[in-house]
């Protein structure tokens, strides 16, 4: 099956890859003190035994004698000093290591963050590029920081750790080890001081150190490792070919709520036991941005942190929605988290979308996630009653639409006072309720209900009787209130939800024009530096922000500057081809965020710089941003590959031509030369034995090759002349006539018996041109004539104006030119080898005429004769006024 290769090609390349950058080596322990430091530390003074180039990046030895005496032997690099709020600390000196390039450095606490206003927010990230660079890397980590287990952990111990690394960094692995130390022996060395200080021991043995929770933690370590062992091994099977892949795809859905990070935790978990890949949506029914909204954006940066593909959808229908997602993303399993509690309200009056799914035929297993900490809220939308956001959103006040719907109620309140001499009270109830629905299609919720209530006041105190008083005096005004309020309201919140949707497809349509927009006008550039312009204008328009582009070391030439720690983080990104900067863990302190275009050769960098009060970009915003910088990316690579296909092609008619030169010279040189040579020796050697008629006969030969060998000549100083944009338009004022009658005259001397009929219309005005070359062009067209035109009939010239354009018309009685050469004809050494006689010539006669006809704003073309036989060479040339 095709997906079975393509899995194992995968494999094999995740394989490949791992094998040709650094390897990373990680020892894994349960919790601080089991002895990772210890453990890696030994493995380093046996490599350098072995000679391996090892030295030390950063250890931290906390103190423990055992670990100092280790580090000593070893080639320890000193760490770079960093002023931070008036205090110096002590980091990694990643750049001298990247200088050094050992073979393998020890970087101990992969999870440590380091310190603000370094190049990376964490340690791991310092061990990715020094991976990248093909330095392999030895590291230690406790079982806690691992990023898919942050929520088990936080189950077991209670304690949310906040530095974690990433389980992708995991699929860098060359080797895992375990460093085991049983509970009891692991508490004896708490207790003797050997992992923390004596005031610090206490309290660890009643928080994180607490047996069971070690017993869990341990647990952990043991399950990771063997889960990691297997899937190494089985990449290494598929990729051979030993094991037959079975592509499994888990899809996550979440709505933004306080449990979406944890639910991604999970199904990365799942996907990874699976061995599935995986993807997370979120379905939207508005573009109106809430906490809801960040929430997802922060749950979809965690998924793809962890190697997920992420899906914003808008829409009303969230459980068809799913099965839609599920069936264009080819997922197998459907994921969705499930409160354990649901309200009252919930459950009388909401349509879950379990239920939904449930009812509904389809192929996908459905698995409902429990949370950890369970709380009353769904962690699922449900179609109608997704309330938060609902709230959120409808509660929002805008001044804007206050004083719309202040003008919208006066006019319903004018229409009804109108209406009021013509129709009974029931029906002006009517006009109120179109009062509400239009505002509620321009306000949010409270403005709407806030309208309801003024609308019956206004009805009620105005247009029920007894009027002018809030007292209602009979059983069927009380019922119009009644009807006229529950109308109101559910006419305003369906209002609300159809605006709602109006906004979210207004808001996925205007990402979609964006996108056309840009791969509209990117289309017709043909250069780096139009693309750089568009890909400017365009991006700062979309995301209203300050952009700068660099592509190898072309940037455009604009009043954008980058200061020196900002260029050293656009270096950086085009380097190494990873965003930096604001909104990353790289070099946070830049306002600007750093993204690469990832391109065949020279990389690029586009930065992107919002205002400074800017939250930070929702998924929304990102995607936009990514999708725009994905076509940018795109456009150059194919303008690069245009230019670098026009340069092979320039290379290759460069070639072509002088291939073709040398051929002519060898031959066009050589032929007549060769007659001269062989004359003036016969006229030499056997002259005085020869007769008069015989001499002159071999004396016109050199003659006239001497003439051809001249033309000939003077026809390659032309080319190079027109070719070099050299030539320089000598006009003047000049009759066609003038121009006939001198080439003509110039031909008959070769040409004797060549028999040319002229025809001139009358009263053709005088043409603006350099004489010369327009002579020299016209001889040419009438030698090529001559050469296929046979003897007995003659070349017809006719010459008129035909408009603004002197037409002239050569036409000679040949057998004619093929349509498909028509156009080759004109080409520099173009030949043909047909003719009444066979003749041939050097090909670049025509091409002359063309070049010196172009020169002149002319055109020139070749067309079957007049009556269907021979050839017709048409010169066209501008008539200018005088």
């Amino acid at each position: 099956m095709q997906i079975d290769r393509n899995n194992k090609a995968d494999a094999w390349l995740a394989h490949s890859q791992r094998e040709q950058s650094g390897r990373l080596t990680i020892f894994l322990g349960a919790a601080p003190g089991v002895g990772k430091t210890y453990a890696m530390l030994t493995r380093a003074h046996e490599l350098m035994q072995q000679g391996s180039h090892v030295v030390v990046g950063v250890v931290e030895t906390h103190g423990r004698s055992d670990t100092e005496r280790l580090i000593q032997g070893l080639n320890v690099i000193p760490r770079k000093a960093v002023d931070y709020q008036g205090r110096t600390l002590e980091e990694m000196d990643l750049d001298q290591i990247l200088k050094l390039k050992p073979e393998i450095v020890l970087v101990d606490e992969l999870a440590h963050r380091n310190v603000p206003n370094s190049r990376h927010e964490y340690r791991w990230q310092d061990v990715n590029e020094l991976l990248d660079a093909g330095i392999d890397v030895y590291s230690t980590l406790n079982i806690q920081h691992l990023e898919s287990l942050n929520d088990v952990v936080y189950q077991i111990t209670g304690i949310r750790v906040s530095e974690t690394v990433p389980d992708a960094l995991l699929k860098r692995l060359k080797d895992i080890r375990l460093v085991d130390l049983p509970v009891p022996e692991l508490l004896e060395r708490m207790n003797h001081g050997k992992i923390y200080l004596a005031d610090v021991a206490p309290h660890a043995l009643q928080g994180f150190f607490k047996p069971a929770h070690l017993t869990a933690l341990r647990d952990l370590a043991i399950q990771t490792v063997a889960g990691q062992v297997e899937m190494d091994y089985r990449e290494k099977f598929v990729a051979q070919g030993q094991i037959i892949p079975i592509q499994n795809h888990v899809m996550l859905a979440i709505d933004g709520s306080e449990f979406s990070e944890d639910l991604v935790r999970r199904a990365h978990r799942i996907a990874e036991r699976r061995n599935a890949i995986w993807s997370v949506i979120s379905i939207q029914k508005s573009k109106i941005e809430n906490k809801q909204t960040f929430a997802v954006t922060k749950a979809f940066n965690l998924a793809r942190k962890l190697g997920a593909d992420t899906y914003l959808l808008y829409s009303n229908h969230i459980a068809s929605t799913i099965l839609q997602a599920a069936y264009d993303y080819g997922a197998s399993n459907i994921l969705l988290g499930k409160s354990a509690k649901k309200s009252v309200w919930q459950r009388l009056f909401s349509d879950h979308i379990a239920d939904q799914l449930l009812e509904k035929q389809h192929p996908f297993e459905i698995t409902f996630v429990q949370p950890l900490k369970s709380k009353n809220q769904s962690t699922v939308p449900n179609v109608d009653h997704s309330y938060r956001a609902w709230l959120e959103q409808g509660l929002a006040f805008n001044p804007r639409e206050l004083v719309e719907s202040i003008v919208i109620v006066l006019l319903g309140l004018i229409a009804a006072t109108v209406s009021d001499h013509f129709i009974g009270y029931s029906e002006l109830a009517l006009i109120f309720v179109v009062t509400v629905l239009v505002v509620a299609m321009r306000a949010r919720m409270l403005i709407t209900i806030i309208s309801v209530f003024i609308c019956f006041l206004l009805y009620n105190y105005l247009f029920i009787e007894p009027r002018f008083t809030f007292r209602i005096s009979a059983e069927r005004g009380v019922m119009t209130i009644i009807i006229f309020i529950v109308s109101a309201l559910l006419v305003g919140r369906l209002a609300n939800q159809l605006r709602a949707q109006v906004l979210s497809l207004r808001a996925a349509n205007s990402v979609s024009l964006q996108l056309q927009e840009l791969e509209r006008k990117l289309s017709v550039c043909v250069d780096i530096e139009q693309v750089l312009n568009v890909a400017k204008q365009h991006v700062e328009s979309a995301l209203k922000a300050t952009v700068w582009l660099r592509v190898g070391t072309q940037m455009l030439d604009d009043h954008v500057r980058l200061n020196e720690k900002d260029q050293i983080a656009a270096d950086w990104t085009q380097k190494n081809g990873k965003p930096c900067g604001r909104f990353t863990n790289t070099l946070t302190q830049s306002e600007w965020w750093f993204n690469p275009l990832n391109l065949e050769g020279e990389h690029g960098v586009i930065a992107i710089r919002f205002q400074p009060d800017t939250m930070p970009i929702n998924f929304e915003q990102q995607r936009l941003a990514e999708l725009m910088i994905e076509d940018i990316a795109q456009t150059v690579s194919r303008v690069q590959l245009s230019l670098q296909l026009e340069n092979s092609r320039v290379v290759a008619e460069t070639e072509k031509l002088r291939s073709a030169l040398l051929s002519s010279v060898s031959h066009d040189l050589r032929s007549p030369l060769a007659a001269m040579i062989g004359s003036a020796d016969s006229l030499k050697y056997y002259g005085e034995q020869m007769s008069e008629t015989d001499r002159n006969e071999l004396l016109d030969t050199i003659h006239v090759e001497g003439e051809r060998l001249d033309r000939y000549i003077q026809n390659l100083l032309d080319m190079t002349r027109l070719g070099h944009q050299g030539l320089t338009l000598s006009r003047a004022w000049i009759g066609v006539d003038e121009l006939i009658g001198s080439a003509t005259q110039r031909l008959k001397r070769y040409q004797p018996q060549l028999n040319i009929d002229v025809s001139i219309q009358e009263n053709i005005p005088q043409l603006y041109v350099h004489p010369a070359l327009i002579e020299q062009a016209i001889f040419n067209v009438l030698e090529n004539a001559a050469k296929f035109s046979p003897d007995d009939k003659p070349i017809e010239v006719d010459i008129q104006q035909v408009e603004n354009v002197l037409q002239i018309d050569i036409v000679d009685q040949g057998v004619g030119i093929p349509e498909q050469e028509r156009e080759q004809i004109f080409d520099m050494f173009y030949t043909m080898q047909r003719g009444d006689r066979g003749k041939t010539g050097t090909g670049l006669g025509l091409a002359i005429v063309k070049a010196i006809i172009g020169a002149h704003m002319g055109s020139i073309e070749a067309l079957v004769g007049p009556y269907g036989q021979g050839s017709l060479i048409r010169i066209r040339l501008p008539l200018h006024q005088d």
